[in-house]
């Protein structure tokens, strides 16, 4: 029998790691919609960095949401805009 090499162990780790990474992103993603049943959409109007939840509250209101907060994106703070999803 031969024996198995480094590379097929590597491929077969990293494929098992994707389809945990997978899975866990599709069940928080379920789980954040049955808790708290809230759509979000990054502010469209919204410019430079978010560093005060009131100023993007506002703009946001200006875009036909009725709230909204900083998040860190990446590197970044932005305005996301918040409402109750539509069922």
């Amino acid at each position: 029998m031969a024996p198995i090499s480094r590379r097929m162990v590597a491929s077969a780790l990293f494929v098992l790691l994707l389809l945990a990474a997978t899975e866990m992103g599709t069940t928080r993603v379920a789980e954040a919609r049955h808790r708290h049943r809230h759509c979000e959409s990054q502010s469209h109007r919204f410019r430079g960095a978010c560093w005060s939840d009131s100023n993007c509250v506002h703009v946001c209101n200006t875009e036909g949401f009725p709230s909204g907060n900083c998040k860190f994106h990446g590197f970044e703070s932005k305005c996301f805009c918040k409402k109750p999803c539509s069922t």
